[in-house]
């Protein structure tokens, strides 16, 4: 399986719907996802939900089965950060993220 690394910080983005934290994923990660994408695709004749791709992450100790979303043509992956991941990894908006992602 294929592993993304990167350090990012943690940003805040305010919706309709409420606050939510998130890592938005740039560079060759996101160059590393998107290729992933489009290999699902050729294999399997079609793309996820919102061209997600399905990922295990890992920020610190705190493990979670989740997917990042496309953003700005594939040349952005944003991947949500929940309140429990944050507290459990006692995060705040601006912190660097050690992310670790599991392509699956």
């Amino acid at each position: 399986m294929e592993t993304v690394t990167a350090t990012l910080p943690l940003t805040r983005w305010q919706g309709d719907r409420g606050t939510y934290h998130l890592v938005v994923i740039h560079g060759e990660e996101a160059e590393q996802i998107a290729m992933h994408a489009r290999l699902h695709r050729l294999e399997y004749g079609r793309q996820r939900g919102f061209g997600s791709v399905k990922v295990m992450a890992r920020i610190g100790s705190t493990e979670w089965k989740t997917s990042v979303f496309p953003q700005d043509r594939s040349t952005e992956w944003i991947l949500l950060v929940s309140k429990k991941v944050m507290r459990a990894e006692d995060l705040a908006e601006g912190d660097p993220v050690v992310l670790e992602l599991i392509l699956l």
